[in-house]
């Protein structure tokens, strides 16, 4: 199941993207390179709307239309999106790409097998029940990932002389951006963290790390 999610989502991203070509994002992705000791890093545009970035199974690194539509619209400024592309380096880094792909095939058939059990003693209920806490897992295992991939990429974007002030100015207005209403939701639901305690771990890192 994983090996053909892969492959799915390979064919799909390569139908649909093209390479980033912009001389400004370039130049700030030639320094997240440099910090990296990486000859480059070859960024796509992925051709879909909504506003997100991309962390392929295979390593790859995408934006979306919608994304680079933002900037292009002055919406997003290029350090703010080159915080983007090290949140993504950062799942692509630390494993969150490969895994997460691993755990959605796992979850699915772990989410069958408990809909039958549940089912037995539960009809009709069952299958609901056994969906809503395999959601829960999920969401809880990708908050986690998310704080990770925050944290990798704050320092890298430091190491790259760019700095951790893009980062929080994106999350600031990315509930407008994107058009997601999370205030209402509790955390313990969302797949991503809630955007002030994203902040606030970004803020108490970089704090930290000057002091050291």
């Amino acid at each position: 199941m994983y090996r053909f999610s892969v492959w799915r989502t390979s064919k799909e991203l390569d139908a649909k993207s093209t390479e980033l070509a912009d001389p400004i994002l370039k130049s700030l992705n030639q320094d997240l390179a440099r910090a990296l000791d990486l000859p480059r890093i070859k960024v796509h545009i992925y051709e879909i709307e909504p506003v997100n970035g991309l962390a392929a199974p295979d390593g790859r690194i995408f934006i979306t239309r919608g994304f680079f539509n933002k900037y292009r619209a002055g919406d997003v400024t290029a350090a703010e999106l080159a915080s983007v592309i090290a949140h993504e380096l950062g799942h692509v880094a630390l494993g969150h790409s490969r895994r997460r792909m691993i755990d959605f095939s796992g979850q699915n058939a772990m989410r069958t097998a408990l809909a039958m059990v549940l089912g037995r003693f539960i009809p009709g209920v069952g299958p609901l029940l056994a969906g809503a806490l395999m959601s829960l897992l999920a969401a809880k295992l990708s908050r986690k990932d998310e704080y990770e991939a925050d944290a990798y990429a704050s320092a890298l974007l430091t190491k790259a002389g760019i700095g951790t002030a893009p980062q929080i100015s994106l999350f600031k207005k990315l509930e407008t951006l994107t058009g997601a209403r999370g205030a209402s939701t509790p955390a313990w639901t969302m797949s991503h963290p809630k955007t002030e305690m994203r902040i606030k771990a970004i803020e108490s890192n970089t704090h930290k790390w000057k002091i050291d």
